[in-house]
């Protein structure tokens, strides 16, 4: 597989998605010095073969990790919380911004864009129509972004095959679970979040992720089976389907047969086989810790519910961080075909950029799903529920205190993807940050428009 390079300063994405992230690049646009230095276009990565066929895991040639830049190490990032703390103001993004957006143009750079390079047939270009409203309704007060709707050819063709890999590949789910998993709709929630990626098994590596994701979850911890009692276990034991056990030859079969024991672990050992040909050594490790992060916060969760402890809110938020969306918004660079290298993604700075993106967008669950928890058997905890309980609030008080919290955090992780980008324009930083401003608007657009699923308390 050939090595990806740099991500080019003028991007490659697709012209639909040049307007992501444009709110949080255009302040930092605003503060950074100079011009951003340009970079050439690389090509994407080749579309992905199926995943071998091992029974402990895929044996697969790895590339090298790609290094970063020198003289990093120390990066000096000035934090938001040393700045005015009011909301940053989007100023309309400079030339040079709106080049980086917007991608290559001029003779013999068509071919330098994932769009150009899909895998799947061109849409005849039509006449553009007035864009329709998303459907659903965004929750009153929310502070967020509204993004183009998901293009619709590549929903209809990643939701085709996220199903056949969900029936046929690792059995995923009984009949009687079929209409949830249709009404999950992963396929426009994917798409949404990831209009950069080159092709359709680009997608197909997320998709793949977070259906065994919330398959682990709903069987391990929430209502299709799941229970705090013996949940450490039954992590524990999963999540070698995604950091492979190395032990004896004697004791190694009974390891790999047990990868197939139950719905959750096929589906992660499988997503994680196809992940693999598909990322870097260091993509990977990241992507493992990240779930190891989720599975800790897993714990916390289930270990309060025994125990029947309401936690405080700063410690609910504690619990929030790992038991969140991390590990989606992280591979957004093994999405898009490209890696930013790890000393980069390690910088502190970049790392709260990270945790920031992945606690609002967990909020946004909270809050559009709180009707859908409050209907469902015993009590479940959400943040609304945690500020009613602990600071003596009503319902819909802590469900407006829950907004506040969401739309600071929201506010915090674009100012501190700002200062980063100001301090580090490195090309695939500045891809990086907008592919995660990206992923966070197209979560919310998810939550919102999947009505299936969701629908608002009448607080307003």
């Amino acid at each position: 597989m050939p090595e990806p390079g740099p991500s080019p300063l003028q991007s490659s994405l697709p012209g639909a998605a040049a307007q992501f992230g444009a709110h949080v690049l255009g302040s930092a646009q605003a503060r950074a010095s100079g011009s951003l230095p340009g970079g050439p276009a690389v090509p994407g990565r080749p579309a992905m073969p199926g995943p071998p066929s091992v029974p402990g895991g895929p044996a697969v040639p790895r590339r090298p990790a790609v290094p970063g830049p020198a003289g990093l190490p120390g990066l000096s990032v000035p934090s938001a919380s040393t700045a005015p703390t009011a909301p940053p103001a989007h100023p309309a993004p400079s030339p040079a911004l709106q080049r980086l957006l917007s991608g290559p143009s001029g003779l013999g750079t068509q071919g330098l864009h994932p769009a150009a390079r899909r895998e799947e047939p061109p849409v005849p270009a039509a006449a553009p129509e007035p864009r329709t409203p998303a459907a659903g309704t965004p929750v009153p007060g929310l502070y967020h972004h509204p993004v183009p709707e998901p293009d619709p050819v590549r929903v209809e063709e990643v939701s085709r095959r996220i199903k056949a890999w969900a029936v046929e590949e690792v059995d995923l789910f009984p009949d009687a679970w079929e209409n949830q998993f249709d009404g999950f709709h992963v396929g426009r929630y994917m798409v949404a979040c990831h209009p950069d990626a080159p092709t359709i098994e680009h997608l197909m590596v997320a998709t793949r992720l977070m259906v065994a994701e919330n398959a682990l979850d709903d069987c391990y911890c929430e209502d299709h089976g799941g229970s705090p009692i013996g949940l450490g276990g039954r992590l524990l034991l999963a999540h070698t389907a995604l950091d492979p056990l190395h032990t004896t030859k004697e004791y190694e079969p009974q390891w790999a047969e047990s990868l197939h024991a139950d719905a959750p672990r096929r589906a992660y050992r499988s997503a994680m086989e196809y992940f693999l040909r598909q990322s870097t050594p260091s993509q990977a490790d990241r992507y493992r810790h990240d779930m190891a992060r989720l599975h800790l916060g897993y714990l916390a969760e289930a270990a309060w519910a025994q125990t029947e402890y309401v936690p405080e809110v700063w410690e609910y938020l504690a619990m929030r961080q790992f038991n969140n969306f991390r590990p989606c918004p992280t591979i957004t660079d093994t999405v898009g075909g490209y890696e930013l290298p790890a000393d980069l993604h390690a910088q502190p700075a970049m790392q709260r950029v990270i945790a920031l993106a992945g606690n609002a967008t967990t909020i946004v669950n909270d809050l559009y799903s709180y009707t859908k928890e409050l209907a469902a058997p015993g009590r479940h905890m959400n943040l609304p529920v945690v500020i009613a309980d602990r600071e003596g609030t009503s319902d819909k008080e802590g469900y407006l205190k829950a907004v506040e919290v969401h739309n600071d955090l929201m506010h915090a992780f674009e100012a501190e993807a700002a200062a980063l980008a100001a301090a580090c324009p490195v090309p695939s930083v500045l891809r990086f940050l907008r592919g995660v401003a990206v992923w966070v608007d197209g979560n919310h657009y998810w939550h919102q428009t999947n009505t299936y699923r969701y629908s608002l308390p009448d607080f307003w």
